[in-house]
């Protein structure tokens, strides 16, 4: 595991912090626990669960997969899961009692898919063979918990559904799947990067003609040859299928939540831990959580049902740490110097479950020049790129809506993004380009895909066109700073960076910065190995990269925009003094 901190920098117990007194500061109130579901309620029993235990379970970043887990690391009662044989990118955390979680051999028992490790195949997986070749144990079946079995809804039922990624669509819809009292919707039409799981209280289904009802647009399948004129009643008896009965949706009431009160929740950039957070905002079935000591960037909108958030005292009653308010506790955290980012301990890392600690700003979850970075990751299931980690504050919650002939188009400020799943960007592409869904995605990628520029190839493509045609240039003066615009937004990791604090940097923070860049992992090491830092890494030129250091292309046009930016910047910034400077001493002598 790279970047691995000591369990007493997760697990550093502050007794001084207390709850009672913090809300006596604060003149605040915690939620009460009845507000709560039983999933984020205090647990009935202590789990059992131990690392290297072998069970059953639902792929996060694909809810339709149930697929062979094993846990490797247990924190209190939350366990975090990794998907057998598949990069530790890929691990997930959950709460010990989750309904996603199943024994092994639930599948075959309950006429399931399993999806089994990566290299074996479907009819080869055995579980007692898979044990006892990777001797380990399966979780006994009494550490599960037990849910509630059935509901009205049945596989291949249609209904209407909200998508959550784009919380403004209401889209036809099918049942998928079905375990216990909760089913799997699924987008006709679609992947099921956009499924979700949920039950028959849930708000975001409707029965078939609920849209028309409310005089709401309904977003027909992918490729329906009339989307603006779909009927249900054509639809049904194309597909064979009937709608999900009305008495199947029984819509629970609004949660109970309130402005100011208090609880603690997952922070969501970094899930192996709990923060003391505040309800800043709700709606009838969600809340928005700020984490108290943090900047506004970090709040986040949950469903009010959300198995993140817990009552006040949760985490001293499972045995989890909790993450008190920056500065709020007198004790000086075992990490504290390390990290550069005000507030943080050094735990967790932007690239998820993989480094489970860092010591640089390019590491840090919290860090400025994260906080709008886009970390891609691909789909483990071999698709292109994927992913975009980017602060909960930078979604707009609250969408400008217009309706012509059933076309929903959102406006959003321009540096606003959508957070998306793991799923193929391909896939991505296909949904924009339909007529009742709009997704949104980074400004950049909207101008790459503007520019007729494939999003799998743009980065590389875009990069060694600026980097071998401005060379070439007859002004390059002109052309270095409109170089400089286009790369801050393929490289946002580089952007407010000058070479003035890069020549200061140590070896290690040369190599953070390599690993932080998309596709560079693998060079970090060469690049601690060469002893190369800050001011070495600002004199490489092109040919020192590709042939004296034998990097390939790709990373090496990263690199090399890296260190030009970092350079320009200085450039710019020195400009601009001279340039003020110029003008006061014209303000003075006038």
């Amino acid at each position: 595991m790279k970047n691995k901190v000591n369990s007493t920098q997760v697990s550093v117990k502050r007794r001084s912090w207390s709850w009672q007194q913090y809300l006596d500061e604060k003149k605040a109130e915690a939620a009460p626990s009845s507000l709560f579901t039983k999933t984020q309620s205090f647990p009935s029993k202590r789990p059992g669960f131990k690392v290297g235990m072998k069970l059953e379970g639902i792929d996060p970043l694909h809810p339709s997969m149930l697929c062979v887990l094993s846990v490797v690391e247990v924190i209190g009662c939350r366990l975090r899961l990794h998907i057998d044989g598949y990069s530790e990118c890929y691990d997930f955390w959950v709460n010990a009692d989750s309904a996603d979680i199943k024994h092994a051999g639930w599948c075959k028992e309950h006429n399931h898919k399993l999806y089994p490790p990566k290299g074996i195949s479907e009819t080869d997986f055995d579980w007692q063979e898979y044990l006892q070749f990777s001797s380990s144990h399966a979780a006994p079946v009494a550490l599960f918990a037990s849910h509630i079995a059935g509901c009205e809804f049945q596989v291949g039922m249609k209904l209407e559904a909200v998508d959550k990624k784009n919380p403004g669509l209401v889209c036809v819809a099918s049942v998928a799947d079905v375990i216990n009292n909760r089913f799997l919707v699924h987008f006709d039409n679609w992947d099921d990067t956009y499924d979700y799981w949920c039950d028959s209280s849930s708000p975001f289904i409707h029965p078939v003609g609920w849209c028309e009802e409310q005089g709401r647009p309904l977003t027909a399948p992918q490729g329906h040859p009339n989307p603006e004129n779909f009927l249900w009643e054509e639809y049904l008896h194309e597909t064979g299928s009937t709608a999900a009965p009305s008495s199947a949706f029984a819509l629970r009431a609004p949660h109970g939540f309130q402005v100011n009160y208090r609880l603690e929740a997952v922070d969501r950039r970094n899930p192996m831990l709990i923060r003391v957070a505040t309800v800043t905002d709700t709606e009838d079935y969600r809340v928005k959580v700020h984490y108290d000591g943090w900047s506004t960037l970090f709040d986040v909108w949950l469903d009010s049902d959300h198995p993140d958030l817990h009552p006040v005292g949760w985490c001293q009653r499972t045995g989890h740490p909790l993450e008190p308010p920056p500065g709020s506790s007198p004790l000086p955290s075992p990490s504290q110097g390390v990290c550069p980012t005000a507030g943080c301990r050094g735990v967790g890392h932007i690239k998820g479950a993989k480094y489970t600690g860092h010591h640089s700003a390019f590491g840090c979850p919290y860090s400025d020049i994260n906080i709008r970075k886009e970390v891609v990751l691909p789909d483990r299931l071999g698709g292109e790129l994927s992913v975009n980690l980017v602060p909960a504050a930078t979604m707009h919650h609250h969408s400008n809506q217009s309706h012509r002939r059933g076309i929903q188009v959102k406006t959003v400020p321009k540096d606003d993004v959508l957070v998306l799943p793991l799923g193929k960007r391909r896939r991505l592409t296909e949904r924009l380009s339909q007529p009742t869904k709009l997704c949104h995605v980074n400004q950049e990628e909207e101008e790459l895909h503007a520019a007729g520029i494939s999003p799998e190839t743009s980065l590389q493509a875009v990069l060694h066109q600026s980097v071998f045609l401005s060379a070439m240039s007859p002004q390059p003066g002109r052309d270095l700073s409109l170089c400089w615009e286009q790369h801050r937004k393929l490289l946002p990791g580089v952007i407010r960076v000058h070479a003035e604090a890069v020549q200061h940097w140590s070896v290690q923070q040369v190599s953070d910065f390599i690993e932080s860049l998309p596709g560079c992992e693998e060079q970090a090491k060469q690049f601690r190995d060469e002893q190369i830092d800050g001011r070495a890494f600002l004199l490489l030129t092109q040919r020192d990269i590709i042939r004296i250091m034998s990097i390939k292309l790709g990373p090496a046009l990263k690199i090399y925009n890296s260190i030009l930016m970092f350079k320009h910047a200085g450039d710019k910034s020195q400009s601009h003094t001279e340039d003020n400077g110029q003008s006061a001493i014209q303000d003075s002598s006038t």
